[in-house]
């Protein structure tokens, strides 16, 4: 992996770039760099949020101005180049385990049969493949407690939809591409449908209202 680099994004801002891809190496330094810029507590940082190959750091210009010629970002990216060097991803793994009951097929799981037929197995099998892959939230993003979930076995990889749905159900467990996920509310959404959870991934009332976090691990249990 090449080395990370920091990038301005705006004025109150930064990005630590990682990489450019899908990749469980990539996505493990950004999750561990951001542990550690958490677990540092600088002055004037607003948020910390890890995605798959990167993170960004949003500040208060104003707790990073200084009197000498550099700017708040010059002087924020100094210090964020040390985290950048020692945070250490075997870190960035100890959020947790959380097991996750789900009802598959039938009209929980109405394209379970569709990724069998592309995987080239019987229902049953993608089942014990999915339900027996232990999966690590990479990032949380499109909706509030979606949570892009990496570990998922090669075979089962398949193209989003053509033509997404404009209703998926709430606690829907899914699968696009690489990646499989479990839809926290009823939103549009192009992935396939393969089981369904009654787990409340996100809760406005709860604290944290989202179940799931960057680097949390994730298991399927077949209801």
């Amino acid at each position: 992996m090449s080395a990370p680099r920091i990038e301005a994004l705006g004025d109150c801002a930064a990005l630590i770039h990682c990489g450019d891809a899908i990749d469980a190496n990539i996505n493990a330094r950004a999750l561990a760099i951001a542990r550690a810029l958490i677990d540092a507590n600088l002055p004037g940082i607003t948020d910390i949020a890890p995605s798959y190959a990167g993170v960004c750091v949003r500040y208060d210009p104003g707790a990073w101005t200084g009197a000498d010629a550099h700017s708040p970002f010059e002087r924020l990216a100094l210090r964020l180049g040390a985290f950048v060097e020692n945070a250490h991803t075997d870190a960035s793994t100890n959020a947790g385990i959380i097991e996750i009951p789900v009802s598959y097929g039938g009209d929980s799981g109405p394209d379970l049969d569709d990724v069998a037929a592309h995987a080239g197995l019987m229902r049953e099998a993608v089942v014990e493949l999915h339900s027996g892959a232990e999966y690590r939230v990479a990032m949380l993003g499109f909706t509030p407690g979606f949570a892009y979930l990496l570990g998922l076995p090669d075979v089962l990889h398949m193209p989003r939809r053509a033509t997404p749905r404009t209703r998926v159900p709430a606690g829907s467990v899914a699968i696009g591409g690489a990646q499989t996920g479990v839809y926290p509310r009823e939103t549009p959404g192009g992935w396939h449908l393969i089981g369904r959870t009654e787990s409340a991934l996100f809760d406005p009332a709860r604290d944290p209202p989202a179940l799931l976090k960057p680097g949390m691990r994730i298991r399927f249990v077949v209801r």
